[in-house]
């Protein structure tokens, strides 16, 4: 039987950090170092889907007295996977019924014709969807349209100079991936490292951190990310002079009539879309008229997600909008990914590993907090690119969050920026599927990527430490600042 050599560092890693336990930790503590090593090695080669990789704990933690099987198995049932469940439930019919590409088209059209405003309009297109649905389906979803729009233009040649077509047809292309990933940052179910550590917060430390709370950090963050990226590619590394293409709005206008007039099940779709999105953002105010109401994050997610499966998708007909076949493309590794994490942090807990950390990292309480939180940041920056974001806010979340209760710093002060830099990653094309997509068109270079890539990691570590000082001061100003 052969098999690729990452399969095995992975169980090699779990004996020698686990049982031979190198480093002289508590024997728990070292086992659950094994079983993180041995997961990250996988989550890294991903040479087993990341979903099985996530089922390790159920066996290892049991097998190895770190928690009974009931301890293992309990996080994968914790509220924060029924909130993406729900959030899922919603993407899932706009994806079926077509509204997210009806919404993205409508966004395209009403930038207009330029070839800059065009490229805005895939890039807030993108950004729009992938603040409620994955990235990777709204890269997907958009990628057709751009390839109309550029077959088009690469065949006509009055449009500008062969370098000008070139520069077009790569920055619609990175629009699409960049677009993609930044949205899902400016809401707490655009991207499973927010939920990650929303669960992570709220089952080891009792932080609430509401789907308002992160956007009033998330939105302003994304959007003036969206800007520069916007202003980077058009500007600065791919610029083109061709102005006005007269074609455009004719692939929009195509694209729009093949859609056809709203069907009955986009228009349910919608209405319950809008009625999460409201319900999610008026929570905390109608918990203030309301404070016995018991209205919840989740309860909202799975009763709108419940909505879609008792409207029939036609007036008169007995179809559902949503049926339970079409679960079947439901993101349910994703789901076992966010219990896989949870159940590490459970680990970690009982074990005393984070214990032992917090009593290791007293001497940095001489430090610049500053300076040190954007190097947690960088940090982060850095693993991302060498692994999935969700595996990276599972492995290095509860790491820094344990190391603000050693510096005596609420544990969301450092885990917030560390969960946003996960979607920071712009450089290389497999470090994200928005990034993969827009390279497999053949239109975007891997130097293309990087050119573009290094200045947007650069500027979001800038941003990062601007919004890091930010927390800071105002922590100075409100010593007993939590989340909300």
């Amino acid at each position: 039987m052969s098999q690729k050599p990452s399969l095995y560092i992975g169980p090699l890693l779990f004996v020698l950090l686990g049982l031979i336990n190198p480093f002289g930790l508590d024997s728990e503590a070292a086992r659950v170092i094994g079983v993180v090593a041995w997961m990250l090695a996988w989550w890294i080669s991903e040479i087993v889907p990341m979903a099985v990789t996530a089922l390790l704990p159920i066996v290892l933690f049991p097998l190895c007295g770190v928690l009974t099987i009931e301890e293992a198995c309990q996080p994968y049932g914790d509220r924060m996977v029924f909130l993406f469940l729900g959030g899922f439930l919603i993407a899932l019919s706009m994806e079926k019924w077509g509204l997210h590409r009806r919404i993205a088209l409508h966004i395209i059209h009403v930038f207009g014709a330029s070839a800059n405003r065009i490229i805005f309009g895939f890039l807030f297109a993108c950004f729009v969807i992938s603040m409620w649905i994955s990235n990777t389906a709204t890269a997907l979803m958009m990628f057709p349209i751009a390839t109309s729009v550029v077959g088009l233009l690469l065949v006509n040649e009055k449009y500008g100079t062969p370098k000008d077509r070139k520069n077009f047809s790569t920055s619609i292309m990175l629009s699409i991936a960049y677009g993609s990933s930044i949205g899902g940052i400016a809401t707490i179910i655009g991207s499973p490292p927010n939920g990650a550590m929303k669960a992570y917060l709220e089952s080891e430390h009792h932080i609430t951190v509401s789907f308002f709370d992160w956007m009033k950090i998330g939105l302003p963050f994304a959007t003036i990310l969206l800007l520069v990226v916007y202003l980077v590619i058009v500007k600065m590394v791919f610029p083109n002079k061709l102005g006005r293409l007269d074609m455009q709005s004719d692939v929009i206008s195509d694209e729009l009539k093949l859609l056809g007039p709203w069907r009955y099940a986009e228009k349910v779709t919608f209405g319950i879309f809008l009625t999460a999105a409201t319900l999610w953002i008026a929570q905390d105010l109608i918990l203030s008229v309301f404070p016995n109401l018991g209205i919840t994050d989740v309860g909202i997610a799975i009763f709108c997600g419940l909505l879609l499966f008792f409207f029939p998708s036609k007036s008169t007909a007995s179809v559902q909008v949503l049926e339970w076949k079409d679960t079947q493309k439901l993101h349910w590794g994703v789901l076992l990914m966010f219990g896989g994490g949870l159940s590490l942090a459970k680990a970690f807990k009982s074990s005393g590993l984070l214990e032992s950390l917090t009593a290791k990292v007293d001497f940095l309480s001489s430090m610049d907090t500053f300076s040190f939180l954007v190097l947690l940041c960088l940090a982060g920056l850095i693993l991302t690119a060498l692994m999935s974001n969700l595996a990276m806010v599972n492995i290095f979340v509860p790491v820094v969050a344990t190391i603000a209760l050693g510096l005596g710093l609420p544990p969301e002060l450092f885990a917030i920026p560390v969960t946003i830099a996960a979607s920071c990653d712009f450089m290389f094309p497999m470090s994200t599927p928005p990034n993969a997509i827009a390279y497999s068109s053949g239109l975007v270079k891997a130097r293309d990527m990087f050119k573009a890539g290094i200045f947007l990691n650069i500027f979001s570590l800038i941003l990062l430490s601007g919004m890091v000082w930010l927390m800071l001061y105002f922590l100075t100003q409100n010593p007993h600042w939590d989340s909300r």
